[in-house]
């Protein structure tokens, strides 16, 4: 083993994490807090913040609280001093100063302590490690948005220019019908249509495509070259084929998703090795059962790994289409016009239901991979 190697496994960042926690509380202890005025001790729910803070960090430090019990008062201790930080500087917008920064600083160091040893958990309960497993980014992606909140909140950033996160969920909460009636529009209509239908003829084309040689040399580089073409100039093109509603923007999306799916089949078709096509020749199988019970299912990984992709290029399609004609509805509409009318928390608003749907969308044929392909090694892990 190296020295460096060595010196490597020496850094303990659990403890290095214990000790900023405990540099950042003393900075916020000696450094105005809001305005000129405003010291840690000023305002009571930020002098509890620092407290338990430091208690956290040096106990964790001396060795305390390294243990499950610890770790689950370490992340207690960062939920308190998050929830102290928002509730306190709604009240004092755009007047943040050092020592608030700092103790916003230490609440993130907390949280990252915290998720450092959730992730160093060992269970022999697989119901708990999957917990353990789905935790670690919901705590990281609550993290984001509450270091989101405090920093618009804090430095007093403008509406326009950047919501914090209670004024898009605001949003979010007050225009269900209006955003319902987008979704509709491009999810469940545009962006489903077109992937099933860009999916389900790239997978029949690429079955021709093996079945012909021909095809292979002439319509894979032409393929190519269209599926390298700007949706921003085919979009205008559908519109004018297909009308201002719906269908057009799911021609977008077949054009999206066809090619990545033809060119992912083929591959996945050829993956099978010439050992194993000799073995099913062995058995006296014809092209049909050598393709039903040998190849399509070694195309699986190749086949999934398309559909994936596609399941984000869709949505993302179908949005950017709807920039160039669309009815009074749908999720790109809505954003286009009410960035004209600066109603930025209305744009992030769809751009959270777009994220969320596109996530569940794409996770829901995650699921139905990994029932699929069991068999695979990045499966059975």
């Amino acid at each position: 083993m190296s020295t460096q190697t060595a010196a490597k496994r020496r850094i303990d960042m659990p403890a290095l994490l214990a000790w900023f926690v405990v540099l950042m509380v003393i900075v916020g202890l000696f450094s105005p807090i809001f305005g000129p005025d405003y010291g840690v001790m000023d305002v009571p729910s930020l002098a509890v913040c620092l407290v338990i803070l430091a208690i956290a960090g040096v106990r964790y430090e001396l060795g305390f609280m390294r243990n499950l019990i610890g770790d689950l008062i370490l992340g207690l201790v960062a939920a308190t001093s998050a929830w102290l930080l928002v509730s306190t500087v709604s009240q004092h917008v755009g007047e943040a100063k050092l020592g608030f920064w700092a103790l916003v600083v230490a609440t993130w160091a907390a949280s990252w302590l915290f998720v450092e040893r959730l992730a160093l958990w060992k269970s022999r309960s697989q119901s708990l490690a999957r917990i353990v497993n789905l935790a670690i980014p919901a705590i990281f992606g609550i993290t984001l948005l509450v270091l989101w909140q405090l920093v618009v909140t804090g430095a007093g950033v403008p509406k326009v220019l950047l919501p914090a996160p209670s004024e898009i969920w605001l949003r979010l909460i007050n225009s269900v019908p209006t955003l319902w009636a987008d979704f509709q529009q491009t999810f469940l209509k545009a962006v489903l249509a077109g992937y099933i239908i860009g999916c389900g003829s790239a997978f029949l084309i690429a079955i021709l495509v093996d079945r012909v040689p021909f095809l292979r040399r002439g319509l894979l580089p032409i393929g190519n070259l269209v599926s390298a073409l700007p949706i921003i100039g085919v979009a205008p093109i559908m519109v004018m084929w297909f009308g201002f509603d719906w269908p057009s923007k799911a021609a977008v999306v077949i054009i999206m998703t066809f090619f990545p799916m033809l060119v992912n089949t083929v591959a996945g078709l050829a993956a099978s090795d010439a050992m194993q096509r000799d073995l099913m020749r062995t058995y006296a199988s014809n092209y049909w059962q050598t393709l039903f019970k040998l190849r399509l299912p070694m195309a699986m990984p190749f086949i999934f790994n398309a559909l994936k992709i596609n399941s984000t290029l869709a949505l993302i399609g179908a949005i950017v289409a709807e920039f160039f004609g669309t009815p009074i509805v749908g999720m790109g509409f809505r954003i286009s016009t009410e960035v004209g009318r600066m109603n930025v928390d209305m744009v992030w608003a769809e751009i959270a239901v777009a994220a969320l749907a596109g996530s569940l969308f794409y996770g829901a044929v995650a699921l139905i991979e990994r029932a699929v392909t069991f068999w695979h090694p990045s499966i059975r892990g």
